[in-house]
């Protein structure tokens, strides 16, 4: 089956990769067909059409395809490799060789190309000369191959379905359009990065404990490494995971930004902790030292033994906020503070504050004077 060419003035990128694809995935036997020599941006749109391909397969095997054959015409180098099947072989081995001292992107090429085909090879053909290649009515024929797709034998009406079958999948959107394969992954990277960013500014709306934003930060991690993952993405599996790693990086940093920024929205609760903490080491004082005046030794010694502990969890809790270390201690502290304040300390201000509102309230009692017309009666 002879399809056109790739990159003529009429197709876009998308037109090529889905014909090529098309190409690859129904048959046995893809031959590229190239002229003169084998160019590395020749192997750069090999590796774009073969992954877009890939992508539209519901199975991905190790070899997702069968057969490429570079089939290069007008070799003008019979002196280096002979023409035919095994010059082409041994040209071809060596154009695909990955090396040490290969920049990462070439390497990473050659390597795709060969996870996706069974088996690769290559022929050369001299220039047929003018009669041939002016020749409109020039006819070549191969010889019959095993007509497979995905390790399976087909039928003309099973080639027929599967045209069907793939042609819905490139006419839909669920593939993404062959743009640079960096540039996808980094929409997909940073639309679910900022995905993590919106749930987590919803979620910090009030001040949260450490650990319940933790388990927060846990589950929308998750949530966007799967969505992520969930998205069909060109490059491979070892290109995506790169990516999938800095995401997960970058979150976590954002997660330590979020974090910082929930400690300081807890200032009224900073503040509070060590309010209560003062208050609970000068109630403590003044009772130990009424106590003690009393003679009440062992009362006394307790208010001590309190006023010890509010002290103790006082440099306790400045440690922890200078240090960040310790967070659980930290919030126990908070949450021990939190309670004395709600249970005793605003109780009692609630009291002191209701009198101090009921005496300013009620008038004071005023004294009757005495009147002109009783001084006169008396007298």
């Amino acid at each position: 089956l002879d399809t056109q060419g790739a990159f003529d003035s009429q197709s876009t990128v998308k037109d090529c990769a889905t014909l090529f694809a098309l190409s690859t995935m129904t048959s046995s036997v893809q031959v590229y067909n190239l002229s003169q020599n084998v160019q590395e941006d020749d192997l750069q749109h090999l590796q774009l059409f073969t992954e877009y391909g890939r992508l539209a397969m519901e199975e991905i095997y190790l070899k997702p395809f069968q057969s490429l054959m570079f089939l290069i015409r007008d070799w003008s180098y019979p002196y280096e490799h002979a023409y035919g099947l095994d010059g082409g072989n041994k040209f071809l081995e060596k154009r695909l060789q990955v090396k040490q001292n290969q920049h990462e992107e070439l390497q990473n090429v050659r390597k795709h190309i060969h996870s996706c085909f069974s088996s690769i090879s290559c022929f050369l053909l001299p220039h047929p000369g003018l009669k041939v290649a002016t020749n409109p009515h020039f006819d070549g024929r191969l010889r019959g191959e095993s007509a497979e797709i995905s390790g399976s034998k087909v039928t003309c009406r099973d080639l027929l379905q599967y045209f069907r079958a793939y042609m819905k999948i490139y006419q839909g959107e669920d593939l993404p359009h062959p743009k640079s394969m960096l540039q996808k992954i980094h929409k997909h990277f940073n639309k679910h990065k900022i995905s993590y960013s919106f749930q987590n500014t919803r979620v910090l709306k009030r001040c949260m404990t450490p650990a319940d934003l933790e388990r927060s930060h846990e589950e929308l991690k998750q949530s966007c490494v799967r969505q992520f993952r969930g998205v069909k993405k060109m490059g491979g599996e070892e290109f995506c995971l790169r990516y999938q790693e800095q995401l997960e990086q970058e979150i976590d940093e954002a997660y330590a930004s979020f974090l910082k920024h929930n400690d300081g929205k807890n200032i009224f609760f900073a503040a509070r902790t060590p309010a209560t903490l003062f208050a609970v080491m000068f109630v403590m004082y003044v009772a130990s030292v009424v106590t003690g005046f009393v003679g009440l030794s062992p009362a006394a010694a307790l208010c001590n033994l309190l006023m010890g502990l509010a002290l103790l969890s006082l440099c306790v809790w400045v440690y922890v906020r200078y240090s960040g270390e310790f967070r659980e201690l930290g919030c126990f502290i908070d949450r021990l503070a939190e309670t004395l304040w709600e249970q005793v300390f605003s109780k009692l201000f609630e009291v002191a504050r209701s009198k101090v509102t009921l005496s300013a309230v009620m008038p004071t009692p005023r004294q009757r004077l005495s009147s002109n017309n009783n001084v006169k009666k008396r007298n």
